[in-house]
């Protein structure tokens, strides 16, 4: 499979289990799961034929690790804007996580902390690389330090996706170290 079909694959994938299953057909259930055969044929319905090989090699080629296939069954890893609860324990965090973003956000980051917007959660990287890649798909990248150690002991939950996105469901502005 080229680069162009993996990314086209993967990106229909992505709007379908995080965003809008109900445009092909399809209904997620209470944790995000989807059999895998009425997703490939709602796909093959609204003209976008994609193979058992094809969605295979996205879940396992796909650096991000953004879906999870668990028996015939598969969903989005995280990155949800319609409800589902993925459930994942609270976890304890590490005491510094990270999250990308771009300078125009600052301003907004600075008075109301990180929220999750239209998503279900605000998505925190282990590593300051990973956010950088996150924040550089926006324009040229920020990194901001999210003291997780410190939310959590004042009682903020945390939990962790399989692929090692770190989940809250918001990040309040006096946990944030921001730039100037």
């Amino acid at each position: 499979m080229d680069e162009r079909r993996t990314v086209k694959v993967s990106k229909y994938l992505s709007r379908h289990l995080r965003h809008q299953p109900e445009r092909i057909g399809i209904t997620l259930d209470a944790h995000g799961w989807v059999p895998i055969d009425e997703l490939l044929h709602a796909a093959a319905r609204h003209h976008f034929p994609v193979t058992r090989a094809e969605l295979d090699h996205v879940v396992l080629s796909n650096d991000k690790q953004r879906f999870a296939v668990e028996g015939d069954r598969i969903r989005a890893s995280q990155g949800h804007t319609v409800d589902v609860d993925l459930g994942l324990p609270p976890a304890e965090p590490p005491a510094y996580l990270y999250h990308g973003t771009v300078g125009r956000a600052l301003d907004a980051i600075r008075a109301e902390g990180l929220r999750p917007m239209n998503r279900t959660h605000v998505h925190l990287s282990p590593d300051r690389e990973t956010a950088t890649r996150v924040g550089a798909r926006r324009g040229r990248p920020v990194v901001l330090s999210v003291d997780a150690g410190a939310m959590h002991r004042a009682g903020h939950t945390f939990r962790v996706s399989a692929n090692g996105v770190w989940l809250a469901s918001a990040v309040p502005a006096e946990f944030l170290r921001l730039p100037g």
